[in-house]
């Protein structure tokens, strides 16, 4: 496995994976850069600068993320919700067919190992608030609104 850290405007992001993929995608509050990124990471240095640039609204290097089989449908499902929009915890639930399991829909989301590239910022509480994000609710706002940011309406 090899590893890399690069700076993003949300903090350092950790990314760890082998030529079968990315397995995890985190980020920390501080740490220091990697001076050199390995060849079997360089398709996800490249794409999550480019999210973060706002160029790019889709990822399409190899995934590889370790997790029960439950946890890996959940967060298969996860990637059909696009970019810009947010689903339910219960759409979720209801999308992978058991209304009664939205905590382990919920726990398995909180578990995702990639972050922004399996996108479980774009899912939010029934009433539209922002609950549940392992990286911190200040971050998914910040992820909510850079995918969908509001453009000042012209007064004339």
């Amino acid at each position: 496995m090899e590893t890399a850290y690069i700076k993003t405007p949300l903090g350092i992001a950790k990314i760890i994976g082998d030529e079968s993929g990315i397995s995890r995608i985190s980020v920390t509050e501080e740490g220091l850069c990697s001076n050199t990124i390995q060849a079997v990471l360089q398709q996800a240095v490249v794409q999550l600068n480019e999210y973060f640039e706002g160029k790019r609204t889709d990822f399409d290097f190899k995934l590889n993320p370790k997790g029960t089989e439950f946890q890996q449908k959940v967060w298969k499902s996860l990637l059909d919700i696009p970019y810009g929009k947010t689903r339910t915890y219960l759409e979720q639930s209801k999308i992978l067919g058991d209304v009664k399991a939205i905590r382990a829909v919920a726990s398995a989301n909180g578990k995702n190992p990639l972050w922004i590239v399996v996108p479980c910022h774009r899912v939010i509480g029934t009433d539209g608030s922002l609950t549940g994000y392992a990286g911190g609710l200040w971050r998914k706002k910040w992820l909510l609104e850079h995918e969908n940011p509001t453009t000042q309406q012209s007064l004339f």
